[in-house]
């Protein structure tokens, strides 16, 4: 029998911790709001002591950015694995349906990114943060309907995939902040379907076609 290092128990341990941080504080922070939570709150609901806290994060805005970045980087590859099913044609109604099905089931999300986007409002460092997540969103949604473009064209007014791509994420901006007064998940799904399809079809309910 092979006995492993402590070391890599050691790392793997504090790993899990970690990860148990994280989820604890991201209930937390749905529940309470960034800025209404502390560090003890976030140890009392892991489970753990502020020694354990301290043995990860710095500072209770390290453990937000950690817990944004994470949570971001799963939703931009979700969005990418959604956009990806579909062979070198786009059935845009079926891939708006795989994106607005990974975008909005989780309401407890949106209200930790919306906080985070007020926090990254009041501080450029923060800022640039957002703005790459968004940056990757838009890329992954942008790269495949680039992918597509030759056998299902964009609508002329949004120009290329990039511009189609801020289109996308503009609208999906719009729609949850109503779904996060209404709390109405279904509708705010449909919303944002019809939306999607309309600018990708130039509203017509299918891809525009080229003469």
């Amino acid at each position: 029998m092979t006995i492993e290092p402590a070391a890599g128990r050691v790392t793997r341990g504090r790993a899990r911790t970690r990860a148990n941080l994280l989820d604890a504080a991201f209930r937390v922070f749905a529940a309470k709001g960034f800025g209404r939570v502390s560090i003890e709150e976030v140890c009392e609901a892991a489970g753990y002591s502020r020694g354990a806290f301290y043995s990860n994060f710095a500072t209770l805005d390290e453990l937000f950015f950690a817990l944004y970045r994470e949570r971001a980087e799963l939703i931009a590859d979700q969005v990418a694995g959604a956009l990806a099913t579909d062979g070198p044609d786009l059935d845009v109604p079926a891939a708006v349906d795989r994106v607005t099905e990974v975008l909005l089931l989780d309401l407890d999300w949106l209200l930790v990114k919306t906080d985070f986007l007020a926090h990254a409002a009041r501080d450029p460092a923060v800022a640039g943060t957002l703005l790459a997540h968004r940056a990757r969103l838009r890329g992954a949604v942008a790269d495949r309907l680039a992918r597509a473009h030759g056998r299902t064209p964009l609508p002329a007014v949004l120009g290329d995939a990039d511009g189609a791509a801020h289109a996308v994420v503009a609208a999906y901006d719009g729609v949850t902040t109503q779904l996060l007064l209404d709390r109405d998940v279904e509708g705010a799904r449909a919303w944002l379907g019809r939306l999607l399809t309309a600018l990708l079809t130039d509203g017509r309910g299918e891809p525009v076609r080229e003469d």
